[in-house]
């Protein structure tokens, strides 16, 4: 076989740079694959009394990728926490959490929020009263507002009445540091007030004792 040189290319060389280019368009494609789905996440946020037990049904939740309490549904700009605690804001404790929705659905998210509340009192959740401790839905799109009046359907066939709420959601304000969390910082004080407040004992009542295994 004749080699040509002078500004001609070899055999090995067109294949090498054929292999090259192959190589250089399938990387481009996975990075592009990439970031169209492992990236993407979506917002939920809930009111359901007091945040810092609305946390862990949550993170304990398969795609759920982080929780946050906080403020919303009121007038107040930056509210803090004793503001809104002596309900002149309007704003609820809440949560807003971010998750993957390839790996679980607003739907999903839905049943964990309804099985962590009593629906059936106004302006209250257990033994916090005020409408700072509303139960409500903040909706972040037509989807979501769809699919919590779908839900919420279903939980007014359950129970004689409902209180809970469904808002368009507007600004969330996140909670002091030391409410993030909280149930892990202080386990020994978040069990003795969820239990003195009668938490479980009611969502017992409301849900079924294997209410967790439900969702």
């Amino acid at each position: 076989m004749t080699v040509r040189i002078g500004g001609k290319k070899t055999l090995k060389h067109r294949i090498f740079s054929l292999l090259f280019l192959i190589s250089l368009l399938l990387s481009v494609s996975d990075l592009i694959s990439q970031s169209g789905s492992d990236k993407k996440t979506a917002t939920a946020t809930f009111a359901g009394g007091c945040f810092w037990c609305m946390e862990p049904p949550f993170d304990k939740t398969k795609g759920v990728l982080s929780t946050t309490s906080g403020y919303t549904g009121g007038r107040t700009i930056n509210p803090g926490y004793k503001e809104v605690s002596s309900g002149s804001t309007g704003h609820a404790e809440a949560i807003q959490v971010e998750y993957d929705p390839n790996l679980v659905s607003y739907e999903k998210l839905l049943e964990v929020f309804w099985r962590n509340i009593d629906p059936t009192v106004e302006n209250k959740q257990f033994c916090d009263h005020g409408d700072q401790y509303r139960s409500e839905i903040f909706v972040h799109s037509e989807d979501q507002k769809k699919l919590a009046n779908q839900s919420l359907e279903k939980v007014r066939k359950k129970f004689k009445k409902v209180y809970t709420r469904i808002t368009d959601f507007k600004v969330f304000y996140p909670a002091e540091e030391y409410h993030q969390d909280y149930y892990m910082k202080n386990p020994v004080r978040y069990k003795y007030y969820r239990f003195s407040c009668g938490r479980d004992q009611r969502l017992d009542e409301l849900w079924g004792k294997d209410r967790e295994k439900n969702h």
